[in-house]
């Protein structure tokens, strides 16, 4: 008999596993959350997961109870007997720290990993990691989506008469070049130099920006210092226009009053981290169709790697 499948979702990210589940063709499954008044809270599933391909899906954005939900559930989908168990992490947070950059720091993104396995999931989907080679850190499969199957489209909607790609700083490079390659495009890189996290010191161009259409792409966008220092670097140079795409949109601290000020013609985002503000500079596509594909392909063992447009 075929395994059944069951889409269920923790409370930070129901905003977009309801749209998944509707892509899918199936309602939520039941979850419900007990909430103790320290805070602490423990959750269950209220129907059956024996035998079933069980997909839970969580972002694991701040606070860190969202991540501690998400490895809650795992471990109630494996104590329930539930046949595989695929964490569907829209946004990988803690996913910054990947290696000893300094003495005695702690590698947050290993640590998770080790975690979702110890919990007992049986397979990982997410999208646009920090850095794709965390996808080492599991012993299970990793389903790695990167976001050019929405950002591609409506670039190619835009019409843009010269456009160039940029990346945003030296670790962006490949990502760029990738969209670079695809559109057959000029690419540029804004160098920066870092006092300390979230506080650039300088920031120089590499490469022509004179009379382009500016794209900058990014997997995360935080305080939006990055971003809005280049925009305006960049039109200082002669750009034409500057627009971002950035897959994650974190947004904190003086994020949407800098976007909102700034230089940016457009920012372009996705809906793994719900926006706590809204803004006529931002623009959210959504990833629910993408991810009911993947899960859909991903349950009958079918190919994901032809639906992504960039790599």
């Amino acid at each position: 008999m075929e395994n059944q499948v069951k889409l269920f979702s923790g409370r930070a990210t129901r905003y977009l596993a309801e749209g998944i589940a509707a892509n899918y063709g199936q309602e939520l499954g039941r979850v419900n959350v007990q909430q103790f008044s320290d805070g602490e809270f423990s959750p269950s599933f209220d129907e059956s997961v024996r035998g079933v391909d069980v997909f839970i899906i969580q972002s694991t954005f701040a606070p860190s109870d969202n991540l501690m939900e998400l490895l809650l559930l795992i471990d109630a989908a494996r104590r329930a007997s539930a046949h595989y168990i695929t964490a569907v992490i829209p946004y990988f947070g803690f996913a910054r720290s990947d290696r000893k950059d300094k003495p005695r720091v702690a590698i947050s993104a290993k640590l998770v990993a080790n975690l979702l396995s110890a919990a007992g999931v049986t397979r990982v989907m997410t999208m646009d990691l920090h850095a794709p080679q965390i996808q080492g850190f599991f012993d299970v499969p990793v389903d790695h989506l990167d976001a050019s199957s929405l950002f591609v489209p409506y670039i190619e909607s835009l019409k843009l008469p010269n456009l160039t790609i940029a990346a945003p700083d030296m670790g962006g490079v490949h990502r760029a070049r990738g969209y670079s390659k695809y559109f057959n495009a000029e690419m540029v890189i804004c160098d920066k130099v870092r006092r300390k996290a979230n506080v650039i010191e300088g920031m120089t161009v590499i490469g022509d920006v004179e009379g382009r259409d500016i794209m900058l792409v990014d997997d995360i966008c935080d305080t939006a210092g990055t971003l809005t220092k280049a925009a305006e670097m960049l039109f200082d140079k002669g750009a034409n226009s500057v627009r971002a795409c950035c897959t994650h949109p974190v947004l904190s601290g003086e994020a949407y009053d800098r976007i909102n000020k700034s230089k940016l013609t457009e920012l372009i985002v996705s809906d793994t981290i719900p926006l706590q503000q809204k803004s006529d500079k931002i623009k959210v596509l959504s990833t629910s169709e993408l991810f009911a594909r993947i899960i859909r392909r991903v349950y009958v063992y079918e190919s994901i790697s032809q639906i992504f447009l960039v790599n």
